[in-house]
């Protein structure tokens, strides 16, 4: 097992925080992303743009010999806290963490991989990898050179490079080169479409082994950040409830002052509280490479979808009218609450994992 980790947060962290969240209050506030949700693309104009480029979260996770910022996986989890407490549309999880590391997985020496990954660290240019959101690490990969699309492809339409896992290795393809059709998604600010690269060509960028082992690699870490992300549905889920049962008053009391109430936001406090340790030790697990990373990103999974889904549900129920609006951003929350459960696995699959990971017997269920 790994030595016990660093679940606090330093100084850098908490200073990369400040600037992403101010960032995400000036461009990207609850009222234009409802605004923008109407529209055919919920992508905040020039946002990627000074999120990727500007703060330099794009390349966090690319070393500095490579064009990036040389930081950790505690970093790049920071980022995607604050564009999950902000319900954020940016291919932030997709790219900067799925396609990166990828990436970092293969031989870096190579031209086309390191120029990939320069273009990526520096916000100019996006990658997806071309597979379906709810791909979990070590699951079996969809074949990407027979014709048919692959379906639920995470933000592709943003994407400028496509990462297509084929019998033969992995290669990257022109995402123009693609057909790129737009499904319509439960969560609207993470969109999803169909991908067709089958008859793209692309370049060889690993062979089968090598590939393997480059997109588990990129979905376990996807998988362990996308908990941070969940995490921070939940605080802001939380943070909004209390906010509202202060000042709604009902029988001339805050109706946060009747114990039913506090009772149920306690739970989710509880559940928040672990679903920060959780997170937190699954950053830091990839952060330095843990040999336990595995288990500790599925136990991460397992608990913060839960607990992200259940913030969002009674952060919903307990606006009372007000949170069944579309005026109101609470239903983006729990939309990509309840999208973040099936990603990268379900909770079921991960606690199959720890499950087979501790030797323990696989729980038995009904649902997820």
């Amino acid at each position: 097992m790994n030595a016990t980790p660093d679940l606090l947060y330093s100084e850098t962290e908490d200073d990369l925080r400040a600037a992403v969240r101010s960032l995400l209050a000036d461009r990207a506030d609850a009222q234009t992303l409802l605004a923008r949700i109407e529209q055919p693309s919920p992508y905040v104009p020039g946002l990627w743009e000074a999120l990727g480029a500007g703060i330099g979260a794009a390349g966090l996770l690319v070393p500095e010999k490579l064009g990036g910022q040389g930081a950790s996986h505690r970093e790049a989890a920071v980022v995607l806290e604050e564009l999950g407490r902000a319900v954020t549309p940016a291919p932030y999880l997709t790219s900067a963490v799925i396609a990166t590391e990828t990436l970092l997985a293969l031989d870096t020496d190579q031209r086309p991989v390191a120029d990939l990954l320069a273009a990526l660290a520096s916000g100019e240019r996006t990658a997806v990898l071309a597979v379906p959101l709810s791909t979990a690490p070590g699951a079996p990969l969809p074949a990407t050179d027979t014709p048919g699309p692959v379906p639920a492809v995470a933000d592709a339409v943003a994407a400028d490079v496509l990462l297509v896992p084929r019998p033969d290795g992995l290669y990257a393809v022109p995402a123009a080169d693609a057909v790129i059709t737009p499904l319509s998604p439960l969560d609207l600010t993470r969109p999803l479409a169909a991908v067709d690269a089958s008859g793209a060509a692309g370049t060889r960028l690993a062979d089968a082994d090598r590939a393997r082992e480059a997109v588990r690699r990129g979905l376990l870490s996807g998988a362990g950040l996308l908990a941070s992300e969940q995490l921070g549905i939940a605080e802001w889920c939380l943070e909004e409830t209390v906010r509202h049962t202060k000042e709604r008053h009902q029988f001339n009391r805050p109706i946060g002052s009747f114990q039913a109430l506090k009772h149920r936001m306690a739970r989710i406090w509880l559940e928040l509280v672990g679903a920060r340790a959780a997170a937190r030790a699954a950053a830091d697990a990839l952060a330095t490479g843990a040999p336990d990373a595995g288990l500790t990103v599925a136990v991460a999974q397992a608990y913060c979808a839960m607990a992200a889904v259940h913030a969002a549900e009674e952060c919903v129920q307990l606006h009372g009218g007000i949170g069944m609006t579309w005026e109101h951003p609470a239903h983006l929350a729990l939309k990509r609450a309840v999208s973040d459960r099936t990603a990268l696995g379900s909770p079921g699959r991960h606690q199959d994992t720890v499950a087979a990971l501790m030797d323990l017997p696989a729980p038995e269920r009904t649902l997820l």
